[in-house]
């Protein structure tokens, strides 16, 4: 991404209504408070999630990585996590070091999807479990993903298939953002492109509680449907065989 991009997530990042959601969900469903093994955010950004993570008590042992030396400058300025400039699909990390891998809108920047998760697998731990958000639905491409440099957008059936094609084992793979998809259509299909950037941006206060409210009430839908027919974002957790 641009490094106005970067810088804009740096700022919006904590209190943003998406980001907020996308990481309560995370760490809510998914990890184990002051959980001792090592989690490794495969993409970490300017560190949001680790900061969420480390102010919540969540995890002993976090790393974050990615290949933006302004991004690895940023997490590293707002979390005590160990930070790391790699590539994704060259990770400096030993076979098997972390028991937790996320992967939070991340793969969908990376040309080589499919050997940023055989490295992934590789990095994680027999038994190991791997979270993975991305973008869904082709035909939803609109400026933001020219602004953020997307490579792609995913369908469900599209990522199991490169998850399982990695060596994982699919656990589950829902759709997200779903009470919310027709603004989003509305905002990225029907009317004019903002000018210069990303939809990430600082809400008015009253716009993002309400569109904060709504992704909480679906959280709320996700308890009784864990599988949600449609929405902007597709959310992935699957695990790496313990028989190898």
């Amino acid at each position: 991404m641009e490094a106005d991009e970067y810088r804009k997530m740096a700022a919006v990042e904590d209190g943003m209504w998406y980001y907020r959601a996308l990481h309560a969900r995370i760490i809510r469903r998914f990890i184990k408070s002051g959980s001792a093994e090592p989690v490794l955010d495969a993409g970490c950004g300017t560190g949001g999630l680790l900061r969420r993570m480390e102010r919540e008590g969540r995890v002993q042992h976090a790393t974050g990585v990615d290949f933006s030396p302004l991004a690895c400058e940023l997490s590293r300025a707002r979390t005590q996590a160990r930070i790391v400039e790699a590539d994704l699909v060259a990770l400096p990390f030993a076979n098997g070091e972390f028991g937790t891998v996320i992967s939070a809108d991340v793969l969908y920047h990376v040309p080589d999807d499919g050997a940023a998760l055989r490295e992934l697998w590789r990095v994680m731990r027999p038994g190991g479990t791997l979270i993975v958000n991305v973008p869904a639905y082709r035909w939803l491409w609109s400026y933001h993903d020219e602004a953020v440099h997307s490579e792609r957008r995913y369908n469900r059936g599209e990522l199991r298939e490169k998850l399982e094609a990695a060596g994982f084992e699919l656990q589950s793979i829902t759709h997200w953002n779903m009470i919310l998809l027709p603004l989003v259509v509305l905002r990225r299909k029907v009317l004019p492109a903002p000018k210069g950037g990303s939809d990430v941006e600082a809400y008015a206060p009253w716009l993002n509680t309400i569109l904060g409210g709504v992704l909480r009430l679906e959280e709320l839908l996700l308890n009784f449907c864990k599988n949600l027919p449609a929405g902007s974002s597709l959310l992935a957790v699957a695990k790496k065989p313990t028989q190898i």
